[in-house]
Protein backbone atom coordinates (compact mmCIF):
# COMPACT_ATOMS: atom_id res chain seq x y z
CA UNK A 1 0.00 0.00 0.00
CA UNK A 2 1.43 3.38 -1.01
CA UNK A 3 2.08 5.96 1.67
CA UNK A 4 -0.08 9.07 1.60
CA UNK A 5 1.33 12.38 0.39
CA UNK A 6 1.09 13.76 3.92
CA UNK A 7 3.11 10.87 5.39
CA UNK A 8 5.74 11.21 2.69
CA UNK A 9 5.76 14.98 3.20
CA UNK A 10 6.40 14.58 6.91
CA UNK A 11 9.34 12.30 6.16
CA UNK A 12 10.70 14.85 3.68
CA UNK A 13 10.31 17.66 6.21
CA UNK A 14 12.12 15.56 8.80
CA UNK A 15 14.98 14.86 6.40
CA UNK A 16 15.38 18.58 5.74
CA UNK A 17 15.11 19.48 9.44
CA UNK A 18 17.72 16.90 10.37
CA UNK A 19 20.16 18.15 7.71
CA UNK A 20 19.53 21.73 8.84
CA UNK A 21 20.03 20.78 12.49
CA UNK A 22 23.38 19.16 11.65
CA UNK A 23 24.59 22.17 9.65
CA UNK A 24 23.52 24.72 12.29
CA UNK A 25 24.13 27.96 10.38
CA UNK A 26 22.64 27.14 6.98
CA UNK A 27 19.33 28.49 5.72
CA UNK A 28 16.53 25.93 6.15
CA UNK A 29 14.97 26.83 2.80
CA UNK A 30 18.24 26.27 0.97
CA UNK A 31 18.99 23.03 2.82
CA UNK A 32 15.52 21.66 2.11
CA UNK A 33 15.79 22.48 -1.60
CA UNK A 34 19.18 20.76 -1.85
CA UNK A 35 17.93 17.65 -0.05
CA UNK A 36 14.69 17.47 -2.03
CA UNK A 37 16.44 18.06 -5.35
CA UNK A 38 18.95 15.29 -4.58
CA UNK A 39 16.11 12.92 -3.70
CA UNK A 40 13.86 14.02 -6.61
CA UNK A 41 11.00 14.69 -4.20
CA UNK A 42 7.58 15.04 -5.82
CA UNK A 43 6.00 18.52 -5.92
CA UNK A 44 3.03 17.55 -3.70
CA UNK A 45 5.38 16.20 -1.02
CA UNK A 46 7.50 19.37 -1.25
CA UNK A 47 4.41 21.53 -0.81
CA UNK A 48 3.23 19.67 2.29
CA UNK A 49 6.72 19.57 3.82
CA UNK A 50 7.42 23.19 2.88
CA UNK A 51 4.31 24.38 4.73
CA UNK A 52 5.51 22.69 7.92
CA UNK A 53 9.02 24.08 7.53
CA UNK A 54 7.63 27.61 7.09
CA UNK A 55 5.80 27.26 10.41
CA UNK A 56 9.02 26.13 12.07
CA UNK A 57 10.90 29.10 10.61
CA UNK A 58 8.20 31.58 11.63
CA UNK A 59 7.48 30.17 15.08
CA UNK A 60 10.57 28.12 15.95
CA UNK A 61 11.54 29.83 19.23
CA UNK A 62 7.93 29.84 20.45
CA UNK A 63 7.48 26.17 19.51
CA UNK A 64 10.74 25.29 21.26
CA UNK A 65 9.53 27.15 24.37
CA UNK A 66 6.26 25.20 24.29
CA UNK A 67 8.19 21.95 23.93
CA UNK A 68 10.48 22.94 26.80
CA UNK A 69 7.42 23.30 29.03
CA UNK A 70 6.42 19.67 28.46
CA UNK A 71 9.85 18.01 28.26
CA UNK A 72 10.35 17.76 31.98
CA UNK A 73 14.05 17.73 32.86
CA UNK A 74 15.08 17.94 29.17
CA UNK A 75 16.25 21.07 27.39
CA UNK A 76 15.40 20.95 23.68
CA UNK A 77 19.04 21.45 22.65
CA UNK A 78 20.06 18.47 24.81
CA UNK A 79 17.73 16.04 23.05
CA UNK A 80 18.98 13.72 20.33
CA UNK A 81 18.79 15.28 16.86
CA UNK A 82 16.09 12.90 15.63
CA UNK A 83 13.90 13.43 18.67
CA UNK A 84 14.38 17.20 18.52
CA UNK A 85 13.49 17.34 14.83
CA UNK A 86 10.47 15.04 15.15
CA UNK A 87 9.17 17.07 18.09
CA UNK A 88 9.58 20.35 16.19
CA UNK A 89 7.79 18.85 13.22
CA UNK A 90 4.92 17.63 15.41
CA UNK A 91 4.70 20.94 17.24
CA UNK A 92 4.50 22.80 13.92
CA UNK A 93 1.73 20.56 12.65
CA UNK A 94 -0.20 20.87 15.90
CA UNK A 95 0.21 24.65 15.66
CA UNK A 96 -1.06 24.58 12.08
CA UNK A 97 -4.21 22.83 13.31
CA UNK A 98 -5.23 21.25 9.99
CA UNK A 99 -4.60 17.62 10.95
CA UNK A 100 -6.33 15.85 13.85
CA UNK A 101 -3.95 15.83 16.84
CA UNK A 102 -4.04 12.04 17.24
CA UNK A 103 -2.96 11.67 13.61
CA UNK A 104 -0.09 14.13 14.12
CA UNK A 105 1.06 12.23 17.21
CA UNK A 106 0.74 8.83 15.54
CA UNK A 107 2.68 9.97 12.47
CA UNK A 108 5.44 11.52 14.58
CA UNK A 109 5.69 8.37 16.69
CA UNK A 110 6.10 6.40 13.46
CA UNK A 111 8.87 8.77 12.35
CA UNK A 112 10.57 8.55 15.74
CA UNK A 113 10.56 4.77 15.55
CA UNK A 114 11.64 4.63 11.90
CA UNK A 115 14.52 7.10 12.16
CA UNK A 116 15.30 6.74 15.86
CA UNK A 117 14.31 3.87 18.13
CA UNK A 118 11.41 2.43 20.10
CA UNK A 119 12.56 4.59 23.01
CA UNK A 120 12.46 7.65 20.74
CA UNK A 121 8.94 6.77 19.69
CA UNK A 122 7.71 6.48 23.29
CA UNK A 123 9.36 9.79 24.21
CA UNK A 124 7.83 11.54 21.17
CA UNK A 125 4.41 10.11 22.03
CA UNK A 126 4.51 11.39 25.60
CA UNK A 127 5.84 14.84 24.74
CA UNK A 128 3.46 15.49 21.83
CA UNK A 129 0.47 14.22 23.79
CA UNK A 130 1.34 16.64 26.60
CA UNK A 131 1.94 19.45 24.10
CA UNK A 132 -1.38 18.85 22.33
CA UNK A 133 -3.17 19.01 25.70
CA UNK A 134 -1.28 22.18 26.65
CA UNK A 135 -2.26 23.77 23.33
CA UNK A 136 -5.91 22.81 23.90
CA UNK A 137 -5.93 20.42 20.93
CA UNK A 138 -6.73 17.37 23.11
CA UNK A 139 -9.00 17.11 26.13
Amino acid sequence: MAARVESKGRSRALQALYAWDMRKDDDLGRVSQLIWDDLAVAPDEREFAGNLLRIILASGPALDAELAEVTTNWRIERLGAIERCVLRLGAAELEQGLTPPRVVIQECVRLGERYGSATSARFVNGVLDALARRMGRLA
